[in-house]
């Protein structure tokens, strides 16, 4: 199988959802090329919240053609209710990264923040830092989702490059095994050393 040119991220969810795609650079590094997201209002009709993110999804697929589709999994949720509202957004977007024909890959938060940012229990702001740092991006997008969905997809992006170089790749839910922690020369906590530097610079 060839390594994929386009990955889409997705973080999901009922009143928010994001996606960002990116696309894989001549020198092997990744960059972003679009991200967006839709919030659904509390008091419209389910079947309409549910289209609208159904629609920002397919939309996003029918214009990138990715091959791959990264979707953040539900984690933790308050109470049931809660969990079951993620469920209902989530299961939209992937129907409709479904009917594309794209392949689809589940990771949890801490999978992602452990690919990203070299520890599961990093902060949203460490991630959205890491994000701008590893695609080269001059901005961040404002919207946390939109920032998790390119995570997402970074999360597919380096966990299938160590597999390519390493083996064969597992199926989605085979075999899982929990993430290590990162070498001390790991290069994202060298780039987001370098990240932390440069903002301290900036506020002298």
């Amino acid at each position: 199988m060839e390594e994929p040119r386009i990955v889409m991220g997705v973080d999901p969810g009922l009143a928010s959802t994001g996606v960002g795609v990116i696309s894989r650079k001549t020198d092997g590094g990744w960059s972003a090329v679009w991200s967006a997201h839709v919030k659904t209002p509390p008091r419209a009709a389910m079947p309409d919240r549910l289209a609208r993110i159904h629609s920002l999804v397919a939309g996003a697929i029918g214009r990138f053609s990715p091959e791959i589709v990264a979707v953040e999994s539900i984690f933790f949720a308050k109470n049931v209710r809660s969990a079951v509202l993620m469920a209902h957004g989530r299961g939209a977007a992937i129907l409709a990264a479904a009917q594309s024909g794209a392949t689809i890959r589940e990771y949890s938060p801490l999978e992602i923040k452990q690919s990203v940012v070299g520890k599961g229990r990093a902060g949203k702001e460490q991630v959205k830092r890491m994000v701008g740092v590893l695609l080269g991006l001059s901005s961040v997008p404002s919207s946390d989702h939109e920032t998790d969905a390119l995570a997402c997809a970074l999360c597919h992006a380096f966990r299938a490059e160590r597999s390519w170089s390493t083996g064969p790749r597992l199926a989605a839910g085979e075999g899982h095994t929990a993430p290590q922690a990162p070498d001390n020369d790991d290069p994202r906590r060298a780039l987001l050393a370098l990240s932390y530097r440069r903002k301290r610079r900036r506020r002298r």
